[in-house]
């Protein structure tokens, strides 16, 4: 997305709870959005399938612009948004094929974005859905990646997940070095399995990192679970902590990090507007942050816009711009070196006087 295109995306033709008309960013401050390097660390590779692959391929069941994709539009639920996604995303993602094309339109946009890093979670049922091994899925995800961008694959599955067929599957993710990781997504309201602790903890062993959403549609106490229980330090989401101040506490005492994606917690419902998201309140209480963008294919959103948003809704200023575009630098499965060009580059901007 240009300059200009991000002008009137944030502009929008959208009802009350969006950005109003003089919020506009100026052409400095998209340059400097533009000019920081960045991670994508909240990424539903399904969900972030180019909207564009669809309309192209049959413009007559997918317009040109949807109105789930405006800014101002706000899914009446979760179940609401589950059902666009589910509609969108599985009639492309039908072969590993299809899954190379969307990663190469995807990874191309994360670079002109300036981005250099990306974690991005497939959903591992699809595999049983269509009927492709899970493996090729990610080696053809692997295989779009462009020079220059570092790609981390986690495997993204439902709560019920571990106690059904799949089971099996997940356990053999330990041993994939192809995965870094794996993140339990879906919806919130659903319960934990009680084999999920033990599990996560055999894949930390093996070296997987272990992703959990938390804090988005449930409460702080979810939150709680994830680190306490789950032994969980990457929260996906996790803003709903702010509600107990001894969650809070929590998450920063045991260096947790919220990967947030404030654009889809408006869409979603989870706060009423920009202005009243917690990420200001989280950072300053302690609690590391990133910003991503969760599923562009639903919000017609981008990570440039991401930061625009906070910018100019939250009223981050081009310091805590940087700070955010670090932290997803200190959490990156990079090594020190691989970061250190993208780090200092970021140091530079904070300690600027």
């Amino acid at each position: 997305m240009k300059a200009g295109e991000l002008g009137g995306a944030l502009r929008g033709t959208s009802p009350a709870g969006s950005f109003p008309p003089p919020m506009v960013p100026d052409s400095s401050l998209a340059a400097f959005v533009q000019s920081l390097p960045k991670t994508e660390t909240h990424h539903h590779f399904e969900g972030c399938l180019p909207y564009e692959l669809l309309h192209e391929w049959d413009p007559g069941r997918w317009p040109a612009f949807p109105a789930f994709r405006e800014r101002g539009y706000r899914y009446e639920n979760f179940q609401a948004f589950d059902q666009v996604l589910f509609d969108c995303a599985l009639p492309w993602f039908t072969s590993a094929e299809r899954y190379h094309e969307a990663a190469r339109v995807i990874f191309a946009r994360l670079v002109e974005q300036n981005v250099k890093y990306v974690e991005t979670n497939f959903h591992l049922p699809v595999s049983g859905f269509i009927g492709v091994p899970a493996r090729e899925l990610v080696a053809a995800i692997r295989s779009a990646v462009p020079a220059g961008l570092e790609v981390r694959i986690f495997a993204g599955l439902l709560r019920t997940d571990i106690g059904g067929p799949l089971r099996p599957l997940i356990e053999e993710l330990a041993d994939w070095d192809e995965v870094a990781g794996v993140d339990l997504q879906g919806f919130e309201g659903m319960p934990t399995h009680p084999d999920t602790a033990a599990l996560w903890a055999r894949l930390r062993a093996a070296g997987k990192v272990t992703k959990t959403h938390a804090g988005e549609f449930d409460g702080a106490h979810r939150v709680r679970e994830a680190i306490e229980h789950l032994g969980v330090t990457r929260v996906q989401h996790g803003l709903r902590a702010v509600e107990d101040p001894e969650v809070v506490h929590l998450a920063v005492a045991r260096g947790a990090t919220f990967d947030m994606c404030p654009l889809s917690n408006v869409g979603l419902r989870v706060v009423s507007e920009l202005s009243r998201h917690p990420l200001r309140r989280l950072m300053e209480a302690g609690v590391r942050c990133t910003i991503s963008t969760d599923d562009t294919l639903c919000f017609g959103n981008s990570l440039t816009e991401e930061y625009l948003a906070v910018a100019l809704g939250l009223g981050f200023t081009r310091r805590e711009l940087a700070r955010l575009a670090r932290n997803g630098f200190e959490v990156a499965l990079l090594s020190l070196a691989e970061k250190k060009p993208w780090l200092e580059q970021l140091d530079a901007i904070l300690n600027a006087k």
